[in-house]
């Protein structure tokens, strides 16, 4: 469906849409010194969305989140390049910790802009060096633990789910963990985020799992032969082999396969919740809310989708922008999640689907503990939920007070074209009266229009 036709089907994204733009244009505009410009370049380049979110972040944080950022994607883009020799890549993989500290280290490796990466790193090496110690040592430690990880499943397959569990902590879990120990490092969060990591971890398999879930095809078909995250103890229940899900023919039991996985996936939302309700810094706030929030939307537009098997499934960007603009607080995200946990209990077919009894059970902690986050509200934030009217209605007020603009300033012969008497009373005081009258009210109606909010 083409962006006009999307926009027409839902008239409450377009506003959010051209916010997200402005955002995106501002997170190109690089820092002046060199070695940072490369990699926030980079960061837009590979991951145009992370590129946005980081923006929430306090600048205390913004490049330690970035440099830990590329530095991990530098140590994935070891792992996924299948042209690496086995014999080669475990060692790297696991010493690349020590190379991160290495101004002259580069790795031929990956492509496109993976590539680029790989070949300028002494740049992203840099900016790492002048961090903060206490955040230097948080991004080795991590990358450490997580090349350590990687390395031990080259020669590994995702057999049963407690191995799934273990992949994902390595390349997501990990990840949480890190950026808790940043948070608490910086002091803008409690310092007992350090000693988070079982939270912290279950943030990174949330998103993990959604990913791989999601991905399917995309991974399936890439050339050469990519290596496989779903669990064998879960697939092998509905197909012979991961690769008969792509074929029409075993669409249904493509779909079973999948929700079972998206059912296990939603047992990290209420730690994710949990997680959330703890932080205190709002920009901190943010940044880990969204992706989390976008991680189940992604989950409802998936659950009992079978076109998870024929191409890429994404939220559309208008509810992306969205959620990037109005996850604000810890009650936004309680309702996006009882918001989209509706969505996929909706889907949910009873009769038919054998893990439907276990998601339901998922999605009723999820469900409660949303409950729970409401009714801890005593200052009524959560009721701004009530106040807000649809769009749709927002853009009638507005199209009415354009119409008065056009009427006050004569513009396309607005009354003529009603049958009304012209605009002007023969008095310029009460014209221009009725002009400056007109643009207030056209601009309160603008804002209305954009935040939802009168004055």
């Amino acid at each position: 469906m083409g962006a006009l036709a999307l926009i027409l089907k839902n008239p409450g994204d377009l506003v959010p849409l051209v916010k997200v733009k402005m955002m995106a244009d501002k997170a190109k505009k690089l820092p002046k010194e060199p070695n940072l410009a490369f990699c926030y370049d980079m960061l837009n380049k590979v991951s145009r969305s992370f590129a946005i979110v980081i923006q929430q972040l306090p600048h205390e944080l913004q490049d330690a989140v970035c440099i830990f950022y590329l530095v991990l994607r530098a140590l994935d883009t070891v792992e996924d390049d299948m042209s690496i020799p086995e014999d080669v890549k475990c060692p790297e993989l696991e010493a690349f910790w020590k190379k991160i500290f290495d101004p002259e280290y580069t790795y031929p490796c990956g492509e496109k802009h993976y590539k680029v990466l790989m070949d300028e790193y002494p740049k992203v090496t840099a900016v790492f060096l002048g961090l903060k110690k206490e955040y230097r040592d948080v991004i080795a430690d991590i990358t450490k633990r997580m090349g350590a990880g990687m390395s031990s499943f080259i020669k590994r397959e995702v057999e049963s789910l407690k191995d799934w569990d273990e992949y994902c902590h390595y390349v997501a879990g990990l990840v949480g963990i890190g950026l808790s120990n940043l948070w608490a490092g910086s002091m803008l969060e409690d310092k007992r985020f350090a000693e988070m990591e079982d939270l912290s971890n279950s943030m990174g398999l949330f998103l993990q799992k959604t990913n791989i879930i999601r991905d399917y095809l995309e991974d399936i078909v890439e050339e050469p032969a990519p290596r496989m995250f779903w669990p064998k103890c879960v697939w092998s229940k509905y197909g012979d082999s991961l690769d008969v899900f792509k074929e029409p023919e075993n669409r249904e039991a493509a779909v079973h396969c999948m929700n079972h996985l998206i059912t296990i996936a939603l047992e990290h939302g209420v730690d994710s919740l949990e997680y959330m309700t703890r932080l205190k810094n709002v920009e901190v706030f943010r940044f880990c809310a969204i992706p989390q929030v976008m991680a189940i939307a992604t989950l409802a537009e998936c659950y009992g989708n079978g076109k998870v098997f024929e191409g890429v499934v994404k939220i559309r960007r208008g509810l992306s922008a969205r959620i990037l603009l109005t996850t604000l607080d810890k009650f936004d995200v309680a309702k996006a999640f009882k918001d989209f946990g509706a969505v996929i209990a909706r889907k949910v077919k009873e009769e038919s689907d054998p893990s439907a009894k276990a998601t339901l059970k998922n999605l009723a902690k999820i469900e409660k503990r949303c409950d729970e986050i409401f009714a801890s509200d005593t200052a009524g934030f959560s009721k701004k939920f009530d106040d807000e009217l649809p769009v749709t209605i927002r853009m009638f007020i507005w199209c009415i007070t354009a119409g008065y603009v056009a009427h006050s300033f004569h513009l396309g012969n607005v009354r003529e074209t009603l049958g009304l008497a012209p605009a002007s009373t023969g008095n310029a005081i009460l014209d221009n009266l009725e002009k400056f009258a007109s643009v207030l009210c056209c601009l309160a109606a603008t804002i209305f229009l954009i935040t939802g909010q009168m004055f």
